[in-house]
């Protein structure tokens, strides 16, 4: 077992003693991380896998922001892909398939949401369309902004990691969230959206 919380200030460490003069792009700046955390004598072999482990799910993000790094063949689609943690081409793929499973109903949003699944940098930073029955103890908080805000909890959670195996997304699992009641989305257009985007974020 590893201890979450030593796990994550090895990994803050790590991160405050990069210099940037010296590792100035994000290679040198991870390849320096790991080292770091693989040096760290306070952590087991296990926290080190998986202080090594969020770093690399990080810089995977980092090089597909910036479409830049070495690339290898998937051992699944036999696509060039940048990741590491997971194959980027794959998780499209998967999250494509699924498009005929969901809809809110209202075209402009599913376009929107399908748009940004095709350019998702990360298995854990994937937006989606969640039904209402998949919330539950929802509770009324404040009002903030241009709507009200509710406290709830979503019953299966958002998508956390590749499954390389199972060739599939996994689900971190119940989690506590908070939701901001958006008035006529069945109405949604260029301006709802603009609107949307202007809210003071909670």
């Amino acid at each position: 077992m590893s201890d979450f919380h030593k796990v994550h200030a090895a990994i803050k460490r790590a991160y405050s003693l990069v210099n940037f003069s010296i590792y100035n792009n994000i290679h040198k700046e991870y390849e320096f991380k790991k080292q770091t955390i693989l040096a760290d004598e306070s952590l087991t072999e296990n926290e080190k896998s998986e202080a090594i482990n969020i770093l690399t799910i990080s810089y995977d993000g980092d090089k597909l922001i910036i479409n830049e790094g070495t690339k290898r063949i998937c051992e699944n689609c036999n696509k060039e892909c940048l990741a590491t943690s997971f194959c980027e081409h794959c998780v499209r793929n998967y999250l494509k398939a699924k498009f005929s499973n969901w809809t809110s109903g209202n075209d402009n949003i599913d376009n929107l949401l399908q748009e940004c699944q095709m350019k998702a940098i990360s298995p854990d930073q994937i937006p989606e369309w969640i039904p209402y029955n998949n919330f539950r103890n929802i509770k009324y908080l404040t009002k903030g902004g241009f709507s009200k805000i509710y406290t709830a909890k979503w019953i299966n959670g958002w998508y956390n990691e590749w499954d390389t195996k199972e060739q599939r997304l996994k689900r971190y699992g119940e989690y506590l969230i908070i939701l901001k009641k958006l008035e006529n989305v069945e109405n949604a257009n260029r301006n709802w959206f603009e609107e949307v985007c202007n809210l003071e974020i909670f």
